[in-house]
């Protein structure tokens, strides 16, 4: 090999981008890449405008292009299992975005540019795994937002903003060396964890009378209400949802580990 090259992985051209679309069930263009031993994302890709939906997990990518953003036709990003430590600004200009997910990398919380706060339309992002201690402030207007994903990381204290995520509904911080202040906010303490548990969201009218009100009366419990409703995040008590997943996020091993792992699936040719 050559002095100052590394591997050259995997090469897609854009013909065989073109043959790996799908037609989804409802309708999007989906260009599935994942574990093909990619190591520098595909800028043919580029020119595929009028893909939804772009699946490049479990590759070797350690740079996304600074043009990311002009892939403006992307409604899913996933790109969890690589090597990124960094994120380019453009991604800010993917606003139709819903849902990103970057989980199981190597990003750092100076990789993330404050643009990620213009993906207005995100409703799904995981960030599992990597190494972050902060997030941009900018990401508070991320109003749509349903689902965060920041288990195994290095946070110590929750992002402020995270309180005022209305649509917010899971939040999945397991494995994180969270403190939190005491008395007289001198002493801070190690968040005891809590045993795993899988927890089903499900609509009200979905329930008969008696299991509505079991489930009411245990989440008084578990949120330290005394009665009414409140929110998730009333009196700065958080309910974290263990098993936060999305789609093709199911990395629990380390990355080195989960790379090996081998899709049961024809090559592209």
């Amino acid at each position: 090999m050559p002095k100052g090259k590394g591997p050259k992985g995997t090469k897609v051209t854009l013909k065989i981008a073109k043959k790996a679309i799908r037609t989804t069930p409802d309708g999007r263009r989906r260009l599935t890449l994942s574990n093909m031993g990619i190591t520098i994302f595909p800028k043919c890709l580029l020119k595929l405008t009028s893909v939804d939906e772009l699946d490049l997990s479990r590759n070797q990518i350690q740079k996304l292009p600074d043009n990311i953003g002009n892939f403006s036709s992307l409604r899913w990003l996933d790109l969890h299992s690589n090597k990124l430590e960094s994120v380019p600004e453009s991604i800010g200009n993917l606003v139709g975005l819903t849902h990103l997910n970057l989980s199981n990398n190597r990003l750092v919380s100076a990789g993330l540019p404050s643009t990620l706060g213009f993906l207005t339309s995100l409703k799904s992002l995981n960030l599992g795994m990597n190494q972050l201690d902060t997030l941009p402030p900018a990401m508070a207007a991320l109003n749509s937002l349903q689902e965060l994903g920041l288990f195994d990381n290095l946070f110590i204290n929750l992002p402020e903003f995270v309180k005022v995520l209305r649509s917010l509904t899971k939040l999945n911080m397991k494995r994180n060396p969270l403190s939190y202040a005491q008395g007289d906010g001198e002493r801070t303490q190690k968040v005891k964890s809590e045993p795993e548990e899988d927890v089903y969201l499900v609509h009200e009218s979905s329930l008969c009378r008696t299991c509505l009100k079991r489930c009411k009366e245990q989440g008084e419990r578990l949120t330290g209400g005394g009665g009414g409703g409140g929110d998730m995040f009333e009196d700065k008590k958080i309910r974290t949802f263990p098993g936060l997943m999305v789609p093709n996020s199911v990395a629990t091993v380390n990355q080195d580990v989960w790379r090996l792992r081998k899709a049961e699936q024809k090559p592209i040719k």
